[in-house]
């Protein structure tokens, strides 16, 4: 056929459309799972409203859902500590803070404490007194 031929296609066939259609349908339905286990999102912010002001069910000192305690606290927490390996590209940076080299004082190759010469300490010395009669004035 050349491409002047597709031009006169051949009719739409509803037997065949409706054919795809259920399949597709069924397809769905055996994948598909039903969620039945519910709760707060706790990645969202928490707006506590106070109960009815004559109603006697609601009491101070409520229950505490101790599962959603737990999904809460899990969400506030660093993801180091939420997961064993960074979970995107931009958690890689940072994700092991722990240094390479322990920091030794003693050890002369890696630590280089200030020194003070004679002149240094002289300078300071003088600098304080500078800023004292400044401060006087």
């Amino acid at each position: 056929m050349s491409k002047g031929a597709t031009a006169a296609k051949d009719p739409i066939n509803i037997v065949h459309q409706s054919a795809i259609l259920e399949e597709t349908i069924k397809k769905e339905q055996r994948h598909q799972k039903l969620y039945t286990t519910y709760s707060v999102n706790p990645f969202r912010k928490m707006y506590t409203l106070t109960g009815k002001p004559n109603s006697t069910h609601d009491s101070a000192d409520g229950e505490e859902d101790d599962n959603f305690l737990k999904i809460i606290h899990r969400a506030h927490q660093e993801p180091v500590k939420k997961y064993t390996f960074p979970q995107t590209e931009a958690q890689e940076i940072g994700w092991m803070s722990k240094p390479l080299i322990p920091q030794d004082r003693e050890d002369r190759r890696l630590h280089f404490p200030r020194q003070n010469s004679e002149i240094t300490k002289y300078m300071d010395a003088a600098w304080r007194m500078k800023e004292q009669q400044e401060n006087l004035q």
